[in-house]
């Protein structure tokens, strides 16, 4: 597995990159958020660490360029634990975050957590490959983790992904903020719910029509979402 590591503590960089390696991870580093979009778009990495501020192009702007062309998980370094903060690095697209300082074991079971996902993902692509996962005119391709709409490929995060492919797989089921943080993230974020909000805007963004009257992910008010349609899965 590949990580880049991005921050501009360098003695950070260096400790991280230690640590990761005595892991059996393969480590890359940078130093601000202009060379970690040079090397994320070079080079082929199973997940990146960003810090939220850095010379030349901070780790929001980062991520929101990054995501621009790939998937890749990403968990930002913030010094910062203000929600607002935590939320706004989770609307430019990063999967994760940690807030600084943190124990390198809490950054190691944040990293395995996301990787587990995509490598079980990828496991299992040989023996469902190609199948669509299709309601209406919205479809995921569950090889690729995909949207399609009207043809047209949509890219997802990983953690978009998982999360529309929860809700189309279980559609007319509610899922209040708390279940959909457990079953999509793995584990509690303490009275930060609100991440599942922003995922939610997200997808409507990238999937709906009209994103303001969504026609498949449905807010059950004072309970939770939940994606309204029948899902017919086709090879």
């Amino acid at each position: 597995m590949k990580i880049l590591v991005v921050d501009d503590e360098k003695l950070l960089v260096k400790g991280i990159k230690f640590n990761l390696e005595n892991e059996g991870y393969e480590v890359q580093t940078a130093y601000d958020g202009a060379a970690a979009v040079e090397l994320a778009r070079r080079e082929s990495f199973d997940l990146i660490i960003l810090d939220w501020m850095m010379p030349i192009l901070s780790g929001s702007d980062a991520c929101m360029k990054i995501r621009e062309f790939s998937d890749v998980p990403v968990i930002m370094l913030t010094a910062r634990s203000e929600d607002a903060d935590k939320l706004m690095g989770f609307a430019c697209g990063a999967d994760d975050y940690v807030t600084k300082p943190f124990n390198i074991l809490e950054l190691k079971a944040r990293i395995r957590a996301l990787l587990r996902r995509s490598t079980v993902v990828a496991a299992a692509a040989p023996e469902r490959r190609r199948e669509l996962l299709t309601v209406g005119e919205l479809s995921l391709d569950m090889e690729q983790r995909v949207a399609i709409r009207d043809g047209q490929t949509i890219d997802l995060t990983a953690k978009e992904y998982d999360l529309i492919e929860l809700l189309m797989k279980n559609p007319r089921r509610v899922y209040s903020r708390d279940s959909l943080m457990n079953l999509v993230w793995g584990y509690a974020y303490a009275g930060d719910y609100r991440t599942v909000d922003v995922h939610i805007r997200r997808l409507r963004e990238k999937l709906e029509r009209v994103p303001a009257e969504p026609e498949y992910i449905m807010t059950k008010w004072g309970v939770g979402y939940y994606f309204k349609g029948e899902s017919q899965p086709t090879i």
